[in-house]
């Protein structure tokens, strides 16, 4: 088979919903459609790191941007996305196209044009009731950390890729 040079970037959970916080998991099929166009149009597909699942187990909590906007989880984040730097360097310099970086709309750590921000801190029963603590949380037209860390990256190598939400997807393929 003649390789087609061409790659896509996605987020981790694009391919493995268990990785999810609970409740937020999809149906594998939300995805489908997407990954059959690029697989059937011969994309090689290099799926992302989950910061989230890596630092904090499958365990935890809900999280917001805010909670991860800490030097701690930036140099985690930067840790994870070095190989795949690498294997974006390599590509790149052995001709192949990166068509983009696909994120989750959303998502504290893979949103890409919007996220989750919250002002909180401490322990849940600070708050007057669960419903205090979800009105906390605002959807912000900005990149989750882990994309903001990756940009990032890229930029310090003079890579220029697009970055897309899930929600950006049905355009792309329709």
């Amino acid at each position: 088979m003649k390789r087609a040079k061409k790659i896509i970037l996605i987020s981790h959970c694009i391919l493995n919903q268990n990785s999810v916080v609970k409740p937020y998991a999809r149906k594998q099929e939300e995805f489908l459609k997407f990954l059959q166009n690029k697989i059937l149009n011969n994309y090689g597909i290099i799926q992302l790191p989950c910061p989230e699942l890596t630092i904090h187990g499958l365990k935890r909590w809900g999280h917001v941007k805010d909670q991860f906007e800490h030097p701690g989880f930036l140099e985690e984040s930067k840790k994870l996305l070095f190989p795949i730097l690498n294997q974006i360097e390599n590509y790149l310099k052995n001709g192949y196209e990166i068509d983009g970086i696909y994120g989750i709309s959303g998502s504290p750590s893979c949103g890409v044009n919007t996220t989750c921000r919250a002002d909180w801190e401490g322990e849940a029963s600070c708050y007057e009731s669960l419903e205090d603590i979800k009105s906390r949380v605002k959807l912000v037209s900005e990149k989750g950390i882990f994309m903001e860390v990756l940009e990032s990256l890229l930029k310090e190598k003079n890579i220029s890729l697009n970055f897309y939400d899930v929600d950006e997807w049905s355009e792309k393929i329709d």
